[in-house]
């Protein structure tokens, strides 16, 4: 009989295999380093029995079928597709948003309400990228959060621009400058740091 971690390591890299994950996608999927997933499907570690569970859940297994070297032609589940329910989840939110901005336009329209009602839907913008920053921040590429944090900025200047747009206060717009070398600086430091 094999080693269990052999068995483990090669029932790891067969289901992530099958699922079309590489090691780094599964690595991210558990919160672990693609290095800790490298190590297990060599054998050289054995993941603990709470990323087992995690492991099992996420392929749609159990934690025996993990542990065992034959699988007596057993009709595995089909694997579920994370990033695509992790996408509807994510733009079911921003869609929620964009729905509070409705509601909130169609509530000012028959109030006595003074000003640009479209401002709802403009300030619906930089809320919609706050939303997708945190769900990328969880489920998502982390090198993104920077394009979303870039965006985020100028919509943010652009709303704050068009709310006070009376005063024609466009020199908001160069306190996004400093903060783009900023936002560029910290993502070139964060790749630097990653492949020290």
């Amino acid at each position: 009989m094999k080693d269990i971690r052999q068995i483990v390591a090669a029932n790891i890299a067969a289901l992530r295999k099958r699922a079309g994950y590489t090691q780094a996608a599964l690595a991210q999927q558990l919160q672990y380093s693609d290095k800790a997933v490298s190590k297990w499907e060599s054998g050289a570690s054995m993941p603990d029995a709470g990323v087992l569970l995690s492991i099992a859940s996420l392929f749609g297994v159990t934690v025996d079928y993990l542990l065992r070297e034959e699988h007596a032609e057993e009709k595995l589940p089909a694997v579920p597709d994370v990033r695509r329910r992790h996408l509807v989840i994510s733009l079911l939110a921003v869609a929620l948003v964009w729905l509070i901005a409705t509601a909130v336009f169609v509530f000012l329209t028959f109030s006595p309400a003074e000003g640009p009602l479209w401002l709802s839907f403009i300030w619906a913008v930089p809320a919609s990228l706050i939303v997708a920053l945190v769900f990328n921040s969880i489920w998502g590429r982390r090198r993104r959060n920077y394009l979303y944090i870039s965006l985020l900025m100028w919509t943010l200047l652009g709303a704050v621009y068009l709310t006070c747009l009376p005063w024609n206060l466009w020199l908001l717009f160069v306190i996004g400058v400093p903060g783009q070398v900023i936002i560029l600086l910290w993502a070139g430091m964060q790749k630097v740091e990653k492949k020290q």
